[in-house]
């Protein structure tokens, strides 16, 4: 049998570590053999001959010797950041529930593999500084047009999609669950992503999440990772990305899609927001991104139907005839 890898926590606080690893060992969303450790001394004796992917360990604990124990990856886990320490580890809080503290460090972890995008898939991404700029109908109608030339799959990263209501559909599994499947290698991701999209036409939808919370702590880099393994899986040829504001550094995932489509609009709002978003760009030396975004003003459309039908009324109406001529300028579409 292989051994399971060694997620180890240490904590002074023996109640709070002894609880914590207890739950994921018991709840085994981990796929990881989890440890608690009190002391640096016995995590110490256990580093020596045992070597550990991934150690948890709190501010108070954590020292320079830490670092040279036989350790793959270290997360610092805070009750609250200091003023003015700098450290090298990726920290996160405490103080909140035990999956939410899973979530993380599968992120940080997902971070250290750092996985390309496919080289045989475009991805692209929708996404805006601005609201109710009708970024969720361009995406629909773009990876609706897409599907006419190879199989694509629309993958809604928002707080709350409102698919449900809006196709008139359930779902039994969501965007977390197969995010999660991508973690986890004993899990078959092709046939969670057959059992799990809806097939509108020729186009794929990942069932969006069910609670925003799931998906807040998955970062950027588990984003690229986790889409690289569904592209291979369910042989995609295109992967459209409906991109919330919630996401945190959200330009590091743009930086790896193919285009970055930003609906915009003209009112003084508006253009304030943009504006700051540009000067928050240079400032972050983010100027190649900037200048390939794709700025765009959207047509108005009405949303006449709640069903699968919305979406032949996109591909085929004003929206549709706009994303077709952008799409034929940029050459990703054949006239």
């Amino acid at each position: 049998m292989k051994k399971k890898r060694i997620f180890a926590i240490c904590d002074l606080e023996e109640a709070y570590v002894v609880r914590l690893a207890d739950y994921l060992n018991e709840k085994g969303i981990l796929p990881y053999q989890v440890l608690a450790f009190t002391n640096l001394e016995s995590l110490e004796r256990y580093a020596k001959d045992n070597e550990i992917e991934i150690l948890l360990i709190s501010t108070q604990a954590m020292t320079d010797e830490v670092r040279e124990m036989n350790i793959r990856r270290v997360i610092i886990l805070s009750d609250g950041e200091e003023p003015g320490l700098e450290r090298k580890e990726p920290m996160i809080r405490k103080y909140q529930d035990s999956d939410s503290i899973a979530r993380q460090v599968m992120s940080y972890a997902g971070e250290a593999k750092a996985a390309d995008m496919p080289e045989n898939c475009r991805v692209l991404a929708v996404w805006s500084p601005v609201s109710r700029c009708g970024k969720t109908m361009f995406a629909l109608t773009l990876a609706q047009i897409m599907s006419e030339e190879g199989r694509t799959l629309y993958l809604n990263l928002e707080d709350y999609s409102g698919f449900e209501p809006l196709f008139r559909t359930t779902y039994r599994s969501d965007t977390a669950d197969l995010v999660y499947a991508a973690r986890d290698k004993s899990q078959n991701l092709a046939v969670m992503l057959e059992a799990s999209v809806q097939t509108f036409g020729s186009l794929d939808i990942a069932p969006p999440a069910f609670f925003p919370e799931d998906i807040r702590e998955v970062s950027p880099g588990e984003w690229a990772q986790f889409i690289a393994c569904a592209a291979a899986a369910g042989d995609y040829r295109t992967i459209v990305l409906d991109i919330g504001s919630w996401m945190q550094d959200v330009t590091e995932l743009l930086e790896k899609c193919a285009r970055c489509y930003v609906p915009i609009l003209n009112d003084p709002v508006s253009r304030a927001k943009v504006s700051q978003f540009d000067r928050n760009m240079n400032a972050l030396g983010k100027e190649v991104l900037l200048s390939s975004m794709v700025r765009i003003y959207l047509p108005e459309v009405t949303v006449r139907s709640c069903s699968a039908a919305l979406l032949d009324d996109l591909a085929y109406g004003r929206m549709g005839q706009f994303a077709r001529r952008l799409l034929e300028e940029e050459g990703l579409k054949a006239a």
